[in-house]
């Protein structure tokens, strides 16, 4: 359910900007930078960059995802 809130024209407009570029609607760039900035505050020794890739490897299909599969030990 959404909730209608205000926010500064500014971070509208760009999130507006950053929304068309990354295909999320506005609402979805400002849930993504809320969340990001969420995970940086619970992780302050992880950096920005990781924590993006993470929460955009948490969002692909399981289906569509590679296994990891270690190297096996060279003996």
């Amino acid at each position: 359910m959404g909730m209608p809130v205000r926010i500064d024209d500014n971070l509208y407009e760009l999130a507006k900007s950053e929304a068309k570029t990354e295909h999320r609607t506005i609402a979805g760039q400002i849930e993504f930078w809320a969340t990001v900035g969420r995970a940086a505050i619970d992780n302050p020794d992880l950096p920005i960059a990781f924590i993006t890739a993470s929460l955009a490897s948490l969002a692909e299909p399981r289906e569509e995802s590679t296994p990891f599969i270690p190297r096996s030990k060279k003996d």
